[in-house]
C-alpha cells in the first residue's frame, strides 16, 4: 500500500481529485479493512492539519467546508474496504450546535470523524435547547457529549445546557466536550466541560480516549 504519509498532506492541502484517486487506488487494490482503517486515520491527520490551518487564519470557511466534502467522499469511497471489519461500537455521544447558533460545519466534521472511529453519534442538529440534549442522553444512554458553537453567545448556551445535564442527575454519567471558535480554555472552565477543542480529529481521539480506545 502507498505511504499514507502522502494521503496526509493531499488532504491538508485539499487536493481532492488526488484524495479520490488515491483512496480508490488503495480500495481497487484489495486493501484489507486493517488496511482501510489506517487510511481513515490519515484522513484523520489530514483533517487536523485543515484545522490548524484555520485557526493560523491560513484557510477559512469556505475551505472548512470544501475540506468536509473532500473528507466525505474518501470515506465513501472505502466503505467496501471497510465492510469487512467488525467494529463495534466503543460508546455512544449526543452530539449537537448550542441553542442561538446556526452554525455546523465543523460540527458534522468531527460527528464524521467520531463515527468512523467506532463512536455511535446522535447529531440533534443545530440550535438545540438543553433540554433536547437532556432528553436524548436520557434516550440513548450516551456516555459522551458533544456540544458546537461558532458565535460568542454560544458559550453561555453551552454552560446553560450542562447546567441542565447537572440538575436532570446525569453530569456524572457523562463526559462533555466542547467545541467551536470561541472556545478556549477559560470557556471550557467557564461552562464546566471535561474537554474542548477547535480541531475535528483531536477531539475524536478525545472521545475515543474517554472510551478507553
Amino acid at each position: 500500500m502507498d505511504d499514507t504519509k502522502k494521503l496526509v498532506e493531499l488532504l491538508g492541502n485539499l487536493e481532492e481529485e488526488k484524495v479520490l484517486e488515491f483512496v480508490k487506488k488503495q480500495v481497487s487494490s484489495g486493501i484489507s479493512a486493517d488496511e482501510a482503517l489506517k487510511v481513515v486515520g490519515a484522513c484523520q491527520e489530514g483533517m487536523a492539519i485543515v484545522g490548524d490551518r484555520f485557526v493560523k487564519d491560513e484557510y477559512f470557511v469556505a475551505d472548512l467546508i470544501f475540506a468536509g466534502e473532500i473528507l466525505t467522499g474518501a470515506l465513501d469511497a472505502l466503505k467496501p474496504a471497510l465492510a469487512g471489519k467488525t467494529q463495534g461500537v466503543i460508546g455512544k455521544m449526543v452530539l449537537g450546535t448550542v441553542q442561538g447558533d446556526l452554525h455546523d460545519i465543523g460540527k458534522n466534521i468531527f460527528g464524521n470523524i467520531s463515527s468512523i472511529s467506532g463512536i455511535e453519534v446522535h447529531d440533534l442538529g443545530i440550535d438545540q435547547t438543553p433540554q433536547a440534549f437532556v432528553n436524548k442522553i436520557k434516550e440513548v444512554g450516551a456516555g459522551a457529549v458533544g456540544m458546537s458553537g461558532v458565535l460568542t453567545l454560544s458559550i453561555d448556551s453551552m454552560k446553560a445546557t450542562i447546567d441542565a445535564i447537572k440538575a436532570a442527575g446525569l453530569r456524572d454519567k457523562v463526559k462533555i466536550i466542547i467545541g467551536g471558535v470561541p472556545v478556549t480554555k477559560g470557556a471550557c472552565e467557564f461552562v464546566g466541560a471535561d474537554a474542548y477543542t477547535i480541531n475535528a480529529a483531536e477531539g475524536a481521539n478525545i472521545v475515543k480516549g474517554w472510551f478507553g480506545k
